[in-house]
């Protein structure tokens, strides 16, 4: 599937399109995924570690990228290409993670702020 039209070198070693990798060119080569097609990995530079990714294409994202191709943010931060920590209150929100689009946290009743860091007008104390 993966050889060039020359066949093999006097070892058997086979001549593989740059697609393709192994002696025989049995499988992909790096940056590329799902043989025997041999897709780019498609990694987003901004998210991946690198280009590299799994057989299945997933590629290795940054800590603050998800995502098959890292072109995401991960749970926790929000910002899409900056990907910012959410920093949602303990005190003040529901849960540690936010809008993915606009940081919003999810508040508590009678608490607000984009992470949840203050009380409704008339209202005093976060609840324990």
């Amino acid at each position: 599937v993966g050889t060039l039209p020359g066949g093999c070198d006097s070892v058997g070693r086979c001549f593989c399109r740059a697609e393709f990798a192994g002696p025989r060119c049995e499988q992909c080569s790096p940056g590329h995924h799902s043989y025997p097609h041999c897709y780019a990995c498609s990694c987003d530079p901004r998210g991946a570690v690198d280009n590299d990714c799994s057989p299945a294409g997933q590629c290795r994202c940054h800590g603050n990228f998800a995502g098959h191709t890292c072109s995401q943010c991960a749970l926790g931060f929000y910002g899409y290409p900056s990907c910012t920590p959410c920093q949602c209150s303990r005190e003040g929100s529901l849960h540690s993670t936010c809008d993915q689009d606009t940081g919003q946290c999810s508040c508590r009743p009678k608490v607000t702020g984009l992470r949840c860091e203050s009380c409704v007008p008339g209202a005093y104390g976060f609840p324990h």
